[in-house]
């Protein structure tokens, strides 16, 4: 059975039995700043499960595209070694809102599995919670007594809390769960030993397949439960493992699921992979078996978090995902013999073998290309200056255990790979310390855990079961309650309190608007609101202080200066989006944004620069818009089928419900659930401030409206009034300072010839003064000349003798300088480093500096050293 056919088998099964089937979830989650990514089908339920909002249908089912690379979910470094673990994996699930529970739910499972898919019966194996003492949680009898009615009891397995109780975090909706496992070992090998005994023991072929959560209880921050308002049914089955089981693999890389991906793979290296079948395979084979493994799942998670928005960088989920593609790159490297970039050469399959169901990563075929192309030009070249490093730190260091801190170092701030590093050493028969290593690594981790350590109390609530709303598209004032309240305490913010009201006027941040600040006044106080987001459909105030009487009534004020700046900014972002996509093309999408009060930041897709022609033409184009005083017209709550027919424009990576809040100004017609201004005159004036590269395929432009436009023309008139007066108030500006560079670079000409004219005299001067020192040329000196023409003197004296070792110095701007040239045949012969004789004569100048084993320099800060410096550097060659 095709793995297509498993998917669509799966959904039509649920639907036939009353499920509303509905599309996965963009993989990088925007809405919920308690994940970075969707670990889990359940993610984006999560309010439904909390009950702070109403699914679209009590039955859903879907499959979800999770990432399990950080957190509690961590399954990376799994990856590869194993035929079963993955970063991106499918999550097939069916959920019930309050209404079915565990009987439905398991025979469902079973009807499927063993009816619709057919797997043998005497194959399956299931579990139930054995109950905890600790939760005063019983031993799931009802999960137990309609299993039996299923499956011969001892294929019933009990499992405790670790295995058989589902939980999102430390905190939130869990319950016990019944999960069934299947045995993929051949006749054989069940008659040597029972499946039952190797259930949840990592064995290969013995693996959970569907996992059936009972949701009934919400974990508190004291670490206690409390029932859910309602009885709720989360299920999960691993797509991939399943088509391992229905198409009789052993291995999940050897379905269709990866094959594909595989043989690109096979065609590009010129290597074979062996399937899992394959027995007794040699360790050089097993080490590319493991690479090919790691490449092809990572290539499916990158992919598709780029799809889906996430572009790669050094900060949160970016981070996460260039680490991902990373990894990938870096067993390329080292074990298929890859020194160019080859994965984005996958995308193409993924996209052929995946588009039909997840059409944006066909949609985003180029643009995921190309950024994988660029990053993985960009690491093989960390790669390859990592290597000069760890060359610098060979040659530094006594004996054959290079420093586990030096390793560390590498890895930290070069990117480059511990295994990589122990890999190198291992073939000049060193290694490094691995304990100071990993020392290195705790304290780094203890430092980002105490700078991120966020501590969450429960929800107070003072409203039950009230529904909260938002007021703040047709009020920026407004009288509300106060409906529940928690303490949150972080290292990086301090005590802050978040607050719930019944009907808020503050927008929360999202969709790149940042959130409002603003008031809470009552009679007596006045609270300041800091910021304002959301968290499972809940909008949260941010304030530093609680109100002294928190059940009082109080007036809510959006800061209305800020609102509005940021509302003519964000109505500019929508008017240079259709710019850009009229003058550039249609090709142009939105892949990110910020709009605050200040500026507006938009990140699109184009190809090549957009040149300064092209700008003008787009701020003109704004502009146009502005003056032609284009009224706002909103649709709040419209059909999306009825908005895309309109010509909305719908963002990749955004989750969007049956209705839409859709708007217009005169073409420009996006979904958005952003503040705006009534009328494009408001904005008063477009103005781009910068545009540049983000990621390969991505670029960004930086732009200003209204007052900030004001105070820039204010700030170059400033400017230009001081030109003219540091020029004495010439009649023509421009004329005055292009005499000005030109008479700058006559000058430049004429101190480069008398530079070189010096350094030529100090050469021949200085050739007279080299010593023959245990059969070197040597020769220290210091010089009065700038730190680029001492470089350039000692490359030269060095040039000029056969075995020469030449070390100067020289002091430009107070600072003192220093270089060494060593020739390439001493380096070889007697085994002498140019790096190691900067770092060790640095010292003296207090510097420190670099290079190569034939030539590096370096800078300091104290020019008295320079003596002792100098003559030191005799040592080097006695």
């Amino acid at each position: 059975m095709k793995s297509q056919d498993v998917r669509k088998q799966f959904l039509d099964f649920f639907k036939s039995n009353g499920h509303l089937i509905v599309p996965s979830a963009p993989i990088v989650l925007k809405d919920d700043p308690t994940l970075m990514f969707n670990n889990s089908g359940m993610a984006q339920f999560k309010e439904y499960f909390l009950g702070n909002g109403t699914p679209k249908s009590p039955r859903i089912a879907d499959t979800q595209k999770c990432l399990r690379v950080s957190g509690k979910h961590n399954d990376l470094e799994d990856v590869g070694f194993d035929t079963y673990h993955h970063t991106m994996f499918e999550m097939l699930g069916n959920w019930s809102f309050g209404d079915y529970f565990k009987k439905e739910a398991i025979n469902w499972a079973w009807t499927l599995l063993t009816e619709v898919y057919k797997i043998p019966k005497e194959n399956l194996y299931v579990s139930v919670f054995e109950g905890s003492k600790e939760d005063n949680v019983p031993f799931d009898q009802e999960a137990w007594d309609i299993w039996k009615t299923l499956i011969d009891e001892d294929r019933i397995i009990l499992g405790n809390k670790k295995d058989n109780f589902w939980e999102m975090g430390d905190q939130g909706p869990c319950g016990p769960c019944s999960e069934i496992h299947v045995d993929l070992r051949s006749t054989a090998e069940k008659a040597l030993v029972t499946g039952k005994s190797l259930v949840n023991n990592d064995h290969p072929q013995v693996v959970e397949i569907w996992n059936n959560v009972f949701m009934e209880f919400n974990r508190k921050a004291d670490g206690s439960l409390e029932k859910l308002p309602a009885q709720h049914v989360d299920t999960g089955m691993g797509f991939e493992r399943l088509c391992m089981a229905l198409q009789g693999k052993t291995s999940n890389y050897d379905t269709d699921v990866f094959t594909p991906l595989i043989a690109k793979v096979e065609q590009i290296t010129g290597l074979k992979y062996t399937s899992d079948e394959v027995k007794n395979i040699s360790e050089e084979q097993n080490k590319t078996n493991i690479a090919i493994r790691v490449v092809v799942d990572h290539v499916r998670a990158v992919a598709f978090a780029i799809a889906d928005g996430q572009l790669p960088s050094n900060t949160g989920a970016g981070y996460v995902i260039r680490r991902i593609l990373r990894r990938a790159i870096r067993y390329g490297f080292t074990f298929l013999d890859t020194k160019e970039p080859f994965i984005n050469k996958l995308v193409e399959v993924l996209a052929n073998q995946m588009g039909e169901f997840f059409p944006e990563i066909k949609s985003q075929q180029q643009l995921v290309t190309n950024v994988i192309r660029e990053e993985e030009a960009s690491f093989l070249r960390t790669l390859d200056q990592g290597l000069q490093l760890l060359d610098n730190v060979i040659a530094q260091t006594k004996g054959t255990e290079v420093s586990g801190v030096k390793a560390f170092e590498l890895y930290d701030t070069f990117g480059f790979p511990k295994d990589l590093t122990a890999l190198i050493l291992k073939e000049k028969g060193m290694s490094f310390n691995e304990a100071e290593f990993d020392a290195s690594m705790q304290e780094q981790k203890n430092r980002s855990r105490a700078a991120s350590e966020v501590s969450t109390e429960d929800w107070s609530v003072l409203t039950p079961g009230n529904v909260e709303t938002f007021v703040g598209y047709d009020k920026t004032e407004n009288e509300v309650k106060i409906t529940r309240i928690r303490k949150v305490d972080s290292k990086k913010d301090g005590v802050l309190y978040q607050i719930v009201l019944d009907n808020t006027p503050f927008y929360p941040e999202g969709g790149g608007q940042v959130g409002d600040k603003g008031t809470l006044v009552s009679a007596n106080e006045t609270i300041e609101i800091i910021d304002t987001k959301k968290e499972n459909n809940l909008i949260l105030h941010f304030a530093k202080q609680l109100p002294e009487n928190i059940e009082a009534g109080f007036v809510a004020k959006v800061n209305t200066d800020l609102r509005t700046s940021t509302s003519k900014n964000h109505s500019a972002t929508h008017l240079m989006h259709l710019a850009l996509r009229n003058l550039l093309g249609t090709h142009v999408e939105q892949k990110g944004s910020l709009v605050n009060p200040n500026y507006l930041r938009f990140d699109f897709s184009h190809f090549s620069k957009v040149s300064d022609e092209e700008l003008r033409q787009v701020e003109a184009s704004v502009n146009a818009q502005i003056e032609s005083q284009l009224q706002l017209v909103e649709h709040r709550n419209i059909p999306i089928k009825e908005a895309l027919d309109k010509g909305a424009m719908a963002l990749f990576g955004e989750k969007y419900g049956d209705s839409v809040r859709m708007i217009e100004f005169g073409e420009s017609k996006e979904l958005c659930g952003g503040i705006h201004v009534k009328n494009t005159a408001e904005i008063w004036h477009f103005k781009i401030i910068s545009e540049g590269a983000v990621a390969a395929g991505i670029r960004r432009i930086e732009a200003i409206t209204g007052d900030a436009v004001k105070n820039f023309y204010q700030n170059q008139e400033n400017t230009l009034a001081e030109i003219k007066e540091t020029l004495k108030n010439p009649q023509d500006v421009l004329k005055s300072v292009a005499s000005l560079q030109d008479d700058n670079a006559k000058l430049k000409k004429q101190i480069e010839q008398l530079l070189k004219e010096k350094v030529g005299a100090l050469k021949s001067e200085l050739e007279k003064d080299f010593k023959e020192v245990n059969g070197v040329n040597f020769l220290a000196k210091q010089v009065d000349l700038s730190m680029a023409s001492t470089k350039d003197l000692a490359s030269a004296l060095g040039s000029s003798k056969a075995d020469s070792f030449v070390f100067l110095a020289s002091i430009e701007e107070d600072l003192p300088n220093i270089h060494c040239y060593i020739a390439k045949e001493l380096v070889a012969s007697k085994s002498l480093n140019a790096n190691a004789v900067i770092k060790e004569l640095g010292k003296y100048i207090e510097g420190n500096g670099g290079g190569q084993p034939f030539f590096a320099s370096g800078k300091g800060k104290n020019a008295a050293g320079i003596a002792e410096a100098l003559a030191k550097a005799v040592e080097f060659v006695k």
